[in-house]
C-alpha cells in the first residue's frame, strides 16, 4: 500500500509552530541483542532543520536510517515503537518501503554518485519511477535543471551534463547527490554527516544550501560537528548511549543546556 497524502499532524517538541512532518514515538532499535536506540520520542518540525548530535556509537545514525526504513536491509535490526509520517506509521506492514524512501531523500556521509553522467544521476529516480512517462523529453531535462539549481550546482555543470559524475570534485559530487535525492520530490531530506568528507570551502557551500533548502524541505542532519549543528539547525537532539538526553531549540540547547550530560558534551568534557 502506498502512503496516502495526509494533512500535517501537530506534534510535541521545540519550535513546532508550523506542525511536524515526522515523529518517532517510543522508538527502540536493537541489532540482535545489542540496544542502539532506547525509547526515543521526538518530532521533527515542518520546514525546519533538526540536528542529531552525540559521540560515536550513540545511536544517531541508526535513528536517522530508521526514519526512511534504511535499517530494513540489516537482518539483525529490530524496531519497536512508531515512526509516524503525517500521522501514519511507516512500519505498518501494509506500507510500501519504496514509497517511504521516495518521500524521504537520503544523503550519505561520503559522496556516492553513480558511475553515470551528471544528467543521468539526477534523472535516475524520475526515470525509475516513471515520473515523466508519456511527456516530452524536455520535461525531464527541465526537472534535472531545477534540481541542479536547487543544489547550487547548475552554473558549474550546465555545459557538461553528459560528463561522468565521477569527474566532479568531492564537494560537487555531494551537491550532485543532494540534487539526486530531491529529484523524486521528497518532503523530507535526511543527511548523515554530509560534510565530514569535505574540505572547509565545500562544507560552507553545503551548509548554505541546507539553510536555503529548509524553505522547501524538512531536514534532519546527523553531525559530529557541534559548530555545524549550531550554524544550520533550528532544533537539536543530543543522544548518548542510545538515550535522547535532551531535545530543544538549538540556541537554548547550546547556551542553556538542561542536562549536565549535555553541558559536558558540548563543552568537550567527553565525546
Amino acid at each position: 500500500m502506498k502512503i496516502e497524502a495526509l494533512r500535517t499532524s501537530q506534534g510535541a517538541g521545540p519550535d513546532l509552530a508550523t506542525g511536524s512532518t515526522l515523529e518517532v514515538r517510543g522508538c527502540s532499535i536493537r541489532y540482535g541483542d545489542k540496544p542502539a536506540v532506547n525509547d526515543v520520542t521526538l518530532a521533527f518540525a515542518l520546514h525546519r532543520v533538526t540536528a542529531l548530535i552525540g559521540p560515536s556509537g550513540c545511536g544517531k545514525s541508526t535513528l536517522l536510517r530508521a526514519l526512511n526504513r534504511m535499517n530494513d536491509h540489516i537482518q539483525s535490526c529490530r524496531l519497536e515503537g512508531q515512526v509516524l509520517y503525517h500521522g501514519q506509521d511507516i512500519y505498518d506492514p501494509a506500507i510500501d518501503a519504496a514509497e517511504v524512501r521516495k518521500r524521504m531523500g537520503m544523503v550519505f556521509q561520503k559522496p556516492n554518485p553513480f558511475p553515470k553522467s551528471i544528467f543521468d544521476n539526477v534523472a535516475f529516480g524520475p526515470r525509475l519511477n516513471g515520473t515523466f512517462r508519456g511527456q516530452a523529453r524536455q520535461a525531464l531535462a527541465d526537472h534535472v535543471e531545477k534540481c541542479l539549481r536547487a543544489a547550487g550546482l547548475w552554473e558549474e555543470v550546465k555545459d557538461r551534463l553528459r560528463d561522468s559524475a565521477l569527474s566532479l570534485s568531492g564537494g560537487q559530487q555531494q551537491r550532485l547527490c543532494i540534487a539526486r535525492a530531491i529529484a523524486n520530490d521528497p518532503e523530507v531530506l535526511l543527511m548523515d554527516e554530509p560534510c565530514s568528507a569535505l574540505d572547509p570551502i565545500s562544507t560552507a557551500r553545503i551548509e548554505e544550501l541546507i539553510l536555503d533548502m529548509r524553505e522547501n524541505y524538512t531536514i534532519v542532519i546527523v553531525t559530529h560537528n557541534m559548530e555545524q549543528a549550531a550554524r544550520v539547525s533550528d532544533n537539536t537532539g543530543f543522544l548518548l548511549s542510545g538515550d535522547l538526553v535532551e531535545f530543544n531549540n538549538t540556541a537554548d540547547l547550546f547556551s542553556r543546556p538542561r542536562s549536565k550530560k549535555t553541558e559536558d558534551y558540548i563543552t568537550g568534557r567527553f565525546g
